[in-house]
């Protein structure tokens, strides 16, 4: 039998990292941060003076990179060719950047096959978050969940992470940086940011963190349940 499939969507600062990290710690899933993937290659093709235009050299820059995830207690690390880059992909410089490179027909193919092979080779499932989980990655996913949150709310918590982190950053450049990025995410030709038609929505707006990851997983927990071990 194939390995539970979870996805997750939504826009910037939905909360769905969090989320999907709680979630597959108290189900015993699998984690697959498949936005760490995208910051990852933004970050190399910043360091090697690749346009994010480029596509024949983003093409090259695949072709060579490695990236790699590894579970550090509760935190899962990033590595790029063996180096840490957990901390440097979660800049807001990068955020945009990876937003950029997501867009490129030649980044989504070929970081397509890894997502899904990070998946499936999960042991018992997985939970993957990003933008187009459930409409192109794992459109047959077992179960899909569309986060969503209002724009000054999901600043909000986002220009709390960066100044727990240290970073200059105001709120009012953290809102004008995540409203391009919601643009750049929704308006690009290759698999947009929108909501999978079969998804579950959640607007977690006014809700506790413990309460979002709870709904999910009383209907993750039924749907295993219907699945058996």
């Amino acid at each position: 039998m194939r390995p539970l499939i979870v996805a997750i969507d939504g826009p910037a600062g939905a909360g769905k990292s969090t989320v999907s990290k709680l979630l597959a710690r108290r189900l015993g899933l699998s984690f697959v941060d498949t936005g760490a993937l995208y910051r990852t290659v933004a970050l190399s093709a910043r360091r090697q003076g690749i346009a994010t235009e480029d596509d024949a050299g983003l093409a090259a820059l695949l072709g060579r990179i490695r990236i790699s995830f590894r579970a550090t207690g509760e935190e899962n690390r990033v590595f790029l060719d063996g180096e840490d880059v957990s901390a440097e992909i979660r800049t807001p410089e990068i955020s945009l950047l990876a937003s950029a490179v997501s867009a490129r027909r030649v980044v989504r193919e070929g970081l397509l096959g890894l997502q899904r092979r990070l998946a499936l080779e999960a042991p018992v499932g997985a939970v993957l978050e990003g933008r187009d989980i459930g409409t192109v990655v794992f459109p047959d996913a077992d179960l899909k969940f569309f986060l969503e949150a209002s724009p000054d709310v999901r600043a909000r918590r986002r220009y709390e992470e960066l100044f727990q982190k240290g970073s200059e950053s105001t709120l009012d450049a953290v809102l004008s940086d995540q409203t391009k990025r919601d643009r750049d995410d929704s308006s690009r030709a290759v698999a947009p940011l929108k909501a999978a038609e079969d998804a579950i929505r959640v607007d977690s707006s006014s809700l506790p963190l413990s309460e979002v990851v709870q709904r999910l997983e009383r209907v993750i927990r039924e749907r295993l349940a219907v699945r058996g071990p």
